[in-house]
């Protein structure tokens, strides 16, 4: 009999997904991870062509159904005004859900390395009493893939020419071995798979426990309160209980309560955004991005994200995050006067609200690659750099931190911690490497241990995340063991993940098409190439 579906988790420095109302932190090993039902596929909506005397800007483009609270329609970029994805968030009750279908599984897991396993596809009977749970863990020990036997399964889906051109590598993380690669030195812009690097660098950089704070302090004058933005994007401004985009977000609704239960009389709130530095927009970023719901402004104090709807990934944005956040709190405070002002050292603190831990916080940006999230952990990483916590603070941080834990960034340029900006450049090769640093099986190494965080924060083929309604005709042989970040400019399109061979051995994998033909048809050659290596016994 073949081996029961399993869900890919890793020993000993596991990140778990989400608990059954918001996110779960990280257990004890050994510990399982189960995707999300595959929703049902969208309708697709024929983009509109672009003029050719009219150019669109590269722009990403949104393709996947939000899962909060409900799926929506797939679409195409339909310029003018031009998409960019944003990404669904898998929810833990459907999580809670596959288990139940999954029937038996199991956790076995062995020691060092990221397991992997496929998404259950089919619904076994319900066992009359509690399971027992087992899974097949991926070893170090599987048959090594040859760069032969990688060259041959992905030599019709490389030659595919929607992908041209075309620039990746495969490596095998236990080795080191690159198995197949094309241009992968050559930079060129990643769209969001730059999250990669943001998120590698945070979990470098910063402690993976710590959490951003949101403050009220008493202001200067009598009556005053400030808002002091602490760097959490995800406040949420539902009511406790209610879900958004942000799992676990801490509510404005406890901080306004904590602030009236300090007692006094509120007539004033002021909002402190010092916390950050320079422009809200970085250079490339196209000026609609707001309204048509991808980004907003990036300040130290942000609802949702600055979401018009919490609920929704793709959302018109607020062009002022803070004050907005500000006139929420006045609001539940009863006060109508809102105004910037700066909050004084030392001063009272009347409330505090922290986000989810920084692990947790990382998960989220890559699984729905969210702009605003990945934007503000840059930022932190910065101050935790001592640099100007700035877009140009921020891109060098990432750069510093990464280059001084041996990758090569010397032909990369970074512009932006998300990759909206077309102005971001770099090679697959670095995409690779920092994959591969963080999937090799033995955890010991601190700076594996350290990345280990971002192979579970990557998408499922078929199951969750930004590729949860992918890889149902294209690649469908890869559902459930591709895991990746995804990337989507116009024009731009890229893959960036591992996955597990037929032998049982990790590969990891990051592919690159500037392709100018129908982004949809792009990201499917993709993935079929990243489902090819999962057929090699080679």
């Amino acid at each position: 009999m073949p081996d029961e579906p399993s869900w890919p988790t890793f020993d000993g420095d596991e990140v778990d997904r989400e608990p059954p109302t918001v996110q779960v932190r990280r257990p004890d090993p050994p510990t399982m991870r189960i995707p999300a039902p595959v929703p049902a596929k969208p309708v697709r909506v024929p983009p509109e062509p672009v003029p050719p005397h009219r150019p669109a800007p590269p722009t990403e483009i949104k393709s996947e159904p939000e899962p909060v609270p409900e799926p929506i329609t797939e679409r195409e970029e339909p310029p003018p005004p031009t998409r960019r994805r944003k990404r669904p968030f898998v929810l833990a009750a459907a999580a809670l859900l596959v288990i139940a279908l999954a029937g038996s599984a199991v956790i076995g897991t062995q020691r060092g390395w990221f397991d992997a396993a496929p998404v259950p596809t089919t619904a076994a009977p319900l066992p009359p009493a509690p399971v027992s749970l087992t899974m097949k863990g991926v070893g170090a020990d599987g048959k090594a893939a040859t760069a032969a036997g990688v060259r041959a399964v992905l030599a019709g889906p490389a030659a595919n020419g929607l992908l041209a051109p075309l620039a990746g590598l495969v490596v095998d993380p236990a080795t080191g071995t690159a198995l197949w690669n094309q241009g992968e030195t050559t930079p060129q812009t990643p769209a969001s798979t730059i999250k990669v690097l943001t998120a590698a660098a945070a979990l470098l950089a910063l402690d993976h426990t710590s959490q951003f704070s949101t403050k009220v302090v008493r202001g200067a004058q009598p009556g005053a309160v400030v808002l002091v933005g602490g760097g959490d994007p995800t406040l949420s401004s539902r009511p406790a209980g209610e879900t958004t985009v942000y799992p676990g977000a801490a509510t404005i609704d406890d901080l306004a309560a904590q602030v009236r239960a300090s007692g006094g009389q509120v007539t004033q709130v002021l909002y402190d955004v010092s916390r950050y530095a320079g422009p809200g927009a970085a250079p490339g970023w196209d000026p609609t991005d707001v309204q048509n719901g991808y980004v907003a402004p990036i300040e130290p104090v942000m609802l949702d994200g600055g979401r018009a709807d919490p609920t929704k990934y793709d959302t018109p944005r607020t062009s002022t995050p803070a004050e907005t956040a500000a006139r929420a709190l006045a609001q539940r405070l009863g006060v109508p006067a809102v105004a910037a002002g700066v909050a004084a050292p030392g001063a009272q603190v009347l409330g505090e609200v922290k986000s989810v831990p920084v692990d947790q916080l990382v998960e989220n940006l890559m699984q729905i690659s969210d702009n605003v999230l990945a934007e503000t952990m840059a930022r932190e990483v910065a101050k935790a750099r001592g640099l100007e916590p700035s877009f140009a603070g921020a891109a060098q941080a990432v750069r510093d931190v990464l280059t001084e834990h041996g990758f090569d960034l010397s032909t990369s340029t970074i512009v932006d911690g998300s990759g909206l900006s077309p102005n971001d450049k770099v090679p697959a090769k670095l995409l690779a490497d920092v994959l591969a640093a963080a999937a090799k099986p033995d955890a010991s190494d601190p700076k594996t241990a350290k990345l280990r965080p971002l192979l579970t924060a990557l998408p499922v083929a078929g199951g969750s995340g930004t590729l949860a309604t992918r890889y149902e005709q294209w690649g469908a042989g890869g559902r459930g063991w591709v895991r990746a970040k995804t990337g989507t400019l116009t024009s731009v399109n890229s893959l960036a993940g591992v996955v597990v061979d037929v032998d049982g051995r990790l590969l990891v994998f990051a592919f690159m098409s500037l392709s100018a033909e129908n982004n949809d048809k792009v990201r499917g050659a993709l993935d079929e190439m990243a489902a090819a290596l999962r057929t090699c016994g080679c």
